[in-house]
């Protein structure tokens, strides 16, 4: 029994659990901070755009571990520093709209002058690990810095419909980063991986911005949606979906297995696109539309490295 009449194994409970739980709700605040899913879904991009440079410079992998290592943690930091900064510029918003309410910038539980200093310390630190591979991939990691962070999160955001075509470019610009640490990027692999990045980004996010269409309104976001409607969205989301299917064909280099795979997550996605048209319920399809692309993107550039590993042998 100790002096607040609690008995000591039960203190020591307490103790353990409280300390458990304060974890537990530190290890929700980073992952919200680093938007987890987001920061995962550029961070595959680097590694598929650095897996299928060394492929085709028949470069060995085994023999690049430091190269490799320095162009993920480097370009990992580069990407986690934009979110952050992102975050902290964005507490405005994302005090309004539902999903974002609990981040630690909203809740108070991290401070926001921690948070800009994290985002400029994980930035500069991602920026210099990528110097140390090469000048051109630090340089296509500041462009998808600059283009998030300034133009897109300071600029476009909430001002204008376009800040999904300009947010994408940021996204886009991620397996440059990898193929770039180990031969330069004027290339048609890049530039097709960049292609379909970009264009996959904006029925991604259109579908986001009908299923969240409210708490854009409310929070005063110039999404699509919001200022033209979801007939318009509709649209536009078919025309970038069917802008996919002649891309794979410029990855022959891939081969025959690829190519019919990623035809078929286009046609798939395409049929959806006009499905859509005639729905009734927006939401719902706007959902699928969603759930499809994220397995889409994800499927896809894993594809690009499996169909390469006889590559490696």
């Amino acid at each position: 029994m100790n002096k607040e009449g609690i008995p000591s194994p039960l203190k020591d409970g307490l103790d353990a659990f409280s300390k458990e739980k304060n974890t537990s709700t530190l290890i929700t605040d980073l992952k919200a901070l680093f938007k987890a899913n987001v920061l995962l879904a550029n961070v595959l991009p680097v590694f598929t755009g650095y897996w299928l440079s060394l492929a085709f410079s028949n470069t060995s992998f085994s023999a690049n571990w430091s190269l490799f290592l320095l162009t993920m943690i480097g370009g990992t930091m580069v990407i986690a520093g934009a979110l952050i900064i992102n975050n902290w510029y964005d507490v405005d918003i994302d005090t309004v709209m539902d999903r974002t309410k609990n981040r630690p910038t909203v809740t108070g539980n991290i401070s926001l002058k921690v948070v800009l200093t994290m985002g400029i310390a994980f930035s500069l630190f991602g920026f210099i690990l990528l110097l140390f591979t090469t000048i051109e991939a630090a340089i296509w990691a500041f462009v998808g810095w600059f283009t998030y962070v300034i133009l897109y999160t300071m600029w476009s955001k909430r001002r204008y419909t376009l800040n999904t075509v300009i947010g994408s470019v940021s996204g886009a610009v991620s397996p440059l980063i990898g193929w770039t640490a180990i031969q330069s990027g004027f290339h048609l692999v890049p530039v097709v991986l960049f292609l379909i990045l970009f264009i996959f980004q904006m029925p991604h996010t259109f579908a986001i911005a009908m299923r969240k269409n409210n708490e854009y309104k409310a929070a005063g976001v110039a999404m699509l949606p919001v200022v033209h409607g979801f007939a318009m969205t509709k649209r536009q989301i078919f025309v970038y979906v069917a802008c996919l299917l002649p891309l794979p064909f410029y990855l022959v280099s891939l081969g025959t297995t690829f190519i019919v795979i990623a035809t078929l997550l286009n046609i798939t996605w395409l049929a959806l696109g006009i499905y859509g048209f005639f729905t009734k319920n927006d939401q719902k399809w706007a959902r699928v539309i969603f759930i499809y692309s994220v397995n889409y993107i994800t499927i896809l550039f894993l594809l690009m490295v499996i169909v390469t590993l006889p590559l490696f042998g």
